[in-house]
């Protein structure tokens, strides 16, 4: 569907999908290595009992806000941040705060653990082979599940050509054959496969682990709002979380 947009309305669109895209792009290089050097690469100078409820805060407050967002209430507080109050904008304007609060989660980091394990000779390197692994899983997970909604590009491009985004149904395919949710698993991985394993590190897994269990529990009541009788049909065939490595006969059409 086509929109009328100015050029100052293309401008602001494109500007905030560079925002975004930047934003993304350090705060998952920063995430990339504090998790594999056992979060040391926080600027926080807190110590003892504060660093563990600071970082605690923060731990909790990625997902917290991360599902809030996805509300209604937090979907019009997205529209009224967005350049123009677009609602067009909105998964860009999403992607753009969800990046900056994963940058400031691991930049606000206060470094709290001394290692509990350290991973050496072909431990490391078999650390090291399955961190990248989950690295590239979650790549191909986000991938599956349409890129362009995780990075926040579909809104941005769509309003700077003068379209509205258009989104595609829920994926079926790929990665999500084999479980409903193989972006959150994948993202779990990346959090447990570091070779380098301190006591706040540890923290952050488990917490956000949790998150990757529970959290698509709401994303799911959204699809079944949206699409009961296909989405119903595709819960029958592939697990919730666990991947099922044979798919059952069947699809979803």
């Amino acid at each position: 569907m086509s929109l009328r947009v100015s050029s100052a309305d293309r401008a602001r669109a494109v500007a905030l999908g560079l925002a975004c895209h930047l934003a993304f792009g350090v705060a998952i290089a920063w995430m990339i290595a504090s998790l594999h050097e056992g979060m040391r690469f926080g600027l926080g100078r807190l110590t003892g009992s504060a660093a563990w409820l600071a970082n605690s805060v923060l731990a909790l407050s990625f997902p917290v806000v991360h599902s809030l967002l996805l509300t209604p209430r937090g979907q019009r507080a997205l529209d009224r941040v967005s350049p123009g109050g677009s609602p067009d904008l909105r998964c860009t304007t999403y992607a753009l705060v969800a990046s900056l609060h994963l940058g400031a989660v691991f930049a606000l980091w206060s470094p709290a653990g001394a290692a509990v394990w350290r991973a050496t000779g072909a431990a490391r390197v078999a650390s090291d082979v399955a961190y990248g692994a989950s690295w590239l899983l979650l790549g191909k997970a986000m991938l599956d599940a349409g890129l362009g909604v995780q990075t926040g590009w579909l809104g941005w491009s769509a309003v700077a050509r003068g379209h509205r985004p258009r989104f595609a149904p829920f994926p079926t395919h790929g990665l999500f054959r084999f479980t409903r949710q193989p972006v959150y698993v994948a993202f779990a991985c990346t959090l447990w496969t570091a070779p380098i394993v301190t006591a706040d590190r540890l923290l952050l897994a488990t917490l956000w682990t949790a998150y990757c269990v529970v959290g698509p529990l709401h994303k799911e009541r959204r699809l079944l709002a949206r699409e009961r009788e296909r989405y119903l049909a595709y819960q029958r065939l592939v697990p919730y979380w666990l991947p099922r490595l044979a798919r059952r006969a069947g699809g979803v059409a």
